[in-house]
């Protein structure tokens, strides 16, 4: 068996007992998992390892180190990105050749595709929640610097996100990095999104039998208006006269409040003269409380699933005993282990088939709706007990509109 030069980051296998002589195209058995891919240009493979799921996808060697370092790039400034694993060269293949090389990458658990989000022609109540997900993806990418270059809806995965969804980058190999992107190339990549959004829509209108005039051909249009009101909201620059200072940390908390990281602020005297500033603000990834949520607490979740979370743990630090810890950070700590731990641990065994992070934002959100129903507070083990009854209700996408 000819062996591939390999390249993997710490915490993973080695991948050295899958059939490297073969294109996975070929795979089966031992540890190939099925699991749906929607549309690609090249071959994929799924893997499964005590570490976790692993996607395996061959490209020309080029291309496999362009993806690779692409993503390297992109996860230190973007949250929801296909985590990059290592890269494979098969040195007995010419480099030109597909399966030269492959790109690996950590499978996300309990994500899914648009085509499993779709409810008939369209994607039901869920639309609204997949174009500002798909919206603030694109935003971030290109915050970061990012010219996707192929952004379509197979290009993306999707995972439920407390009342939202969110969006995950999962191919990279088209992508362009920069220091900054002009209007023309952001304008440009969203135009080639809404091309590819448009004929994705169009092949599952005919692949279910549909009229192609039935098609939900504006998503990609509406994605684009999602986008622009976001993008202006995050690039205004506000004038702050001397008796309106409030209004920096106002600013500054709209932008927590939309997810964003803030990184410098800069106060400018404005051309007017006198004594006015004009505020120009540098934006972050979208992972505002989800940073927040690690740094308290050392938990990962997705940045609306961290909202909630983080409001359950300002909820009980109110209470005896966590108010009389004598840091904040103790505090924190006693709550993942006194309230937050047992209770996952209690949904995990009662909910298995359900992320567990987002069943506890599930129950989080059941409790909220018996306690303003109530008129009081429920306490955690009877509104337990009645989710239960319950059956373990989720969100209801009925229940949100619009995430911005």
């Amino acid at each position: 068996m000819s062996i591939p030069t390999l390249s993997i980051l710490p915490g993973n296998p080695n991948f050295l007992d899958l059939p490297w002589d073969q294109s996975v195209a070929h795979w089966e058995g031992g540890r190939v998992v099925e699991l749906p891919t929607g549309v690609h240009r090249h071959e994929i493979a799924f893997v499964s390892y005590d570490e976790g799921l692993y996607a395996i996808k061959e490209l020309p060697r080029h291309l496999a180190h362009h993806e690779y370092d692409s993503l390297r790039t992109l996860r230190n400034h973007v949250r929801p990105v296909a985590p990059p694993v290592g890269v494979v060269e098969r040195g007995w293949v010419p480099a030109d050749q597909e399966w030269s090389s492959a790109i690996i990458t950590k499978f996300v658990p309990f994500t899914f595709t648009y085509r499993e989000l779709i409810s008939g022609g369209g994607f039901g109540p869920r639309r609204d929640q997949l174009l500002d997900a798909f919206a603030g993806l694109l935003v971030e990418l290109h915050l970061a610097g990012c010219f996707w270059g192929d952004c379509s809806l197979s290009n993306v995965l999707y995972r439920y996100d407390a009342g939202a969804v969110e969006a995950l980058m999962i191919d990279a190999e088209t992508v362009e990095l920069r220091e900054e992107l002009s209007a023309g190339q952001r304008y440009d990549d969203l135009q080639i999104m809404e091309t590819n959004v448009a004929g994705g829509m169009a092949d599952i209108a005919v692949s279910q039998g549909e009229d192609i005039d039935e098609a939900d051909l504006s998503l990609g249009s509406d994605i684009i208006q999602r986008y622009e009101a976001l993008w202006k909201e995050l690039m205004v620059d506000p004038v702050v006269g001397a008796d309106e200072r409030y209004l920096i940390r106002a600013r500054i908390h709209r932008l927590n409040d939309l997810g964003f990281e803030v990184g410098e602020v800069s106060l400018l005297p404005d051309k007017s003269g006198g004594d006015r500033v004009q505020m120009k603000v540098h934006v972050g990834g979208r992972n505002y409380h989800s940073a927040r949520l690690r740094r308290l607490t050392r938990l990962d979740a997705a940045e609306n699933q961290a909202r909630q979370i983080l409001s359950d743990l300002h909820y009980h630090r109110a209470r005896e005993p966590f108010k009389s810890a004598p840091t904040r950070d103790l505090s924190a700590m006693m709550w993942r282990v006194q309230v937050f731990e047992p209770l996952l641990d209690r949904i995990q065994v009662d909910v298995p088939q359900r992320e567990p992070i987002q069943a506890y934002t599930d129950f989080l959100h059941h409790r909220f709706v018996m306690s303003s129903g109530q008129g009081r507070d429920v306490p955690s083990a009877e509104a337990y007990i009645h989710w239960a009854e319950e059956r373990f209700p989720g969100y209801s996408p009925d229940d949100y509109g619009s995430i911005q």
